[in-house]
């Protein structure tokens, strides 16, 4: 886990690359690697390399990045960050080809990998990654991302030059330091924070700067970029699928993915809260472990005592499985104090990630570098009520003749009122009920479209509505999946996990030099489980809490699904409804995160 940037000069007639430039977008990551940087210029300096490393895997210095490997076909070079959790297996696999190694790194199998297979080469990898890698003989670059988006790659083309890394600040950085303004404002990023409470990919707050797309790869040479190859997609599987197999084993399945998550050279501990997801990973990785696992949880003073508390049944479910547990609580003081460095830290603007911020802290403060996450339990075994809502919805209203027609009129008639004397998404109800794309939109929206004028102008809101073309998006990304519960999946994994849920992971856990770890998110384990999710039987949230051989307490499988609150609007308006704190929020953090 780590911090990469590059610089490709690939335009004959574009400038060399300045070693100042690169350095300013590695300094500008050095939360995201704290134990050691590295930057490497070609002799030409038509591309460089750098890092910043969080040593996790091989903690020696002959490990550190960038990393060069003198193949027969001429030297590659690497900038990557994550984690490969197989690398093991294909190490072994590529000594038996005679590849030799001089390191005990996953970086180093990276570099055989794409000697031996190219491109193909991310097909093989389980695993979190993005990274740059340099060919020489071929004078060109590659950078790829997992799967899932689990990690962030940005990169910023003007033509001639293209630099990418792992924060869109630090490539901001990069313009800073070669004395060059920043882009202007993407229309479409700006419009996608409001209506979603997180800027939706490949978009950023800025033109030129975006998120290469998850799951791809992008090869960069003399002609530029071409077009990104897709090597996984979500959507794609699911529809795909059919229910050919027979029943799985779930509880291996879900030991498998554990256990290669817990692959490092560094203790690992386990987020614990009171839910479900969490519950259950505690009780698998003690099978794993054994005793003396270290799970960390969370508590807020405000909810002390009350049935939002997690801290109580979270140190039941520790002492059930022998953990050794460390409970943490924060108050409105410790937000107040830290709000300027979270927003800071907060790569592009969310509403969300601050309950992570803190964890991510609190866990460091132990000492922890590595800590597992339960994220992505509830798109994988459909935890949401919204799994329900969202096809009852298009299989009730939204299945009346010219429904979305009649409430389109009725809308415009009824929104002079909204706000005032009806919630601000009742007068969409009707018009955004007819497919799964607009319902998800209107479940999930922070601002609807109609209200967007209001708060970034007529022309940013037009142009960036526009552009995003988010109901089309929407529509497209499930259209060819047949199960009710499959089109979900794919709208919450392909959304709100990947822009919000799993970006807010990353830059909350760098921020205190912390690597999360997401076992639910996992391409094999998803694969696995493709056939009985677009059949519309995959297991459900209970299955998945009966995987661990020693039952979790029965309080935990009782308890009804609350969510995890953060008392974010008490903290910064002295109280109201959760609605109205999260839209008050993301004003304060779209105005902290335009103005840095």
């Amino acid at each position: 886990m780590c911090g990469f940037a590059a610089v490709f000069s690939y335009d004959t007639n574009a400038p060399p690359v300045e070693a100042d430039v690169l350095g300013a977008i590695n300094h500008a990551m050095s939360r995201r690697g704290p134990d050691g940087e590295g930057l490497w210029l070609a002799d030409d300096k038509r591309i460089g390399l750098a890092h910043k490393r969080l040593a996790i895997i091989d903690l020696s210095n002959d490990a550190a990045q960038p990393m060069m490997l003198e193949s027969p076909t001429g030297r590659l070079h690497i900038s990557f960050n994550g984690e490969i959790y197989n690398f093991r297996e294909l190490r072994q696999e590529l000594e038996a080809a005679g590849e030799t190694f001089h390191t005990f790194s996953d970086t180093e199998v990276l570099l055989h990998l794409y000697q031996r297979h190219g491109r193909a080469m991310v097909t093989r990898l389980r695993g979190m990654f993005a990274f740059a890698i340099w060919d020489e003989q071929r004078r060109g670059l590659l950078l790829a991302r997992d799967g899932f988006g689990i990690k962030p790659l940005y990169y910023l083309d003007d033509g001639k030059t293209l630099s990418a890394a792992s924060q869109v600040k630090a490539l901001l950085a990069g313009l800073t330091a070669g004395g060059r303004p920043r882009p202007r404002f993407d229309a479409a990023g700006h419009a996608g924070f409001f209506l979603f409470g997180n800027v939706p990919e490949p978009h950023t707050l800025y033109k030129n700067i975006r998120a290469l797309p998850a799951g791809t790869t992008l090869w960069i040479d003399e002609n530029g970029p071409g077009k990104p190859e897709t090597f996984f997609d979500i959507a794609t599987h699911l529809a795909a699928a059919n229910d050919g197999d027979g029943p799985v084993n779930l509880g291996d399945l879900l030991r498998n993915s554990l256990k290669h998550h817990f692959v490092a050279d560094v203790p690992v501990g386990v987020f614990l809260s009171s839910g479900l997801d969490s519950a259950t990973l505690v009780g698998l990785a003690a099978e794993l472990q054994g005793a003396g696992l270290d799970t960390l949880t969370l508590g807020f003073e405000e909810f002390k005592g009350t049935a939002n508390d997690e801290v109580p049944l979270a140190e039941t479910i520790a002492s059930a499985y022998g953990a050794r547990q460390h409970t943490v609580r924060v108050a409105g003081s410790d937000f107040a104090n830290d709000l300027d460095d979270l927003l800071d830290a907060m790569d592009q603007p969310s509403i969300d990630g601050v309950n992570t911020y803190f964890v991510a802290k609190a866990a460091a403060a132990e000492g922890l570098k590595v800590a597992i996450s339960g994220l992505g339990g509830d798109e994988l075994f459909a935890g949401y009520d919204g799994f329900s809502q969202i096809p009852n919805l298009v299989a009730g209203i939204g299945r009346v003749p010219g429904i979305a027609s009649f409430g389109r009129l009725l809308r415009g008639l009824s929104s002079p009122f909204s706000g005032a004397l009806l919630p601000p998404k009742a007068p969409g109800l009707l018009e955004f009920s007819s497919n799964f794309g607009d319902a998800y939109l209107l479940r999930r929206a922070l601002f609807m479209p109609w209200e967007l004028p209001s708060i970034l102008g007529n022309d940013m809101a037009r142009e960036g509505i526009q552009a995003l073309d988010i109901r089309h998006r929407l529509n497209t990304c499930q259209s060819e999946i047949n199960a009710p519960k499959a089109k979900v999946a794919a709208l919450e994994m392909c959304w709100y996990m990947r822009n919000q849920l799993l970006r807010d992971a990353d830059w909350a856990g760098m921020a205190h030099g912390l690597e999360i770890r997401v076992p639910f998110v996992d391409t094999v384990l998803f694969t696995q489980l493709a056939r009985a999710i677009a059949a519309g039987h995959g297991p459900g949230k209970q299955d998945m809490a009966a995987s661990p051989e020693k039952p979790l307490p029965a309080t935990v499988l009782n308890r009804p699904k609350s969510g995890f609150f953060v008392p974010v609007r008490d903290w910064l308006e002295g109280g109201g409804t959760k609605e109205r704190g999260l839209r008050g929020w993301s004003k304060r953090v779209y105005q902290a995160q335009i103005s840095s």
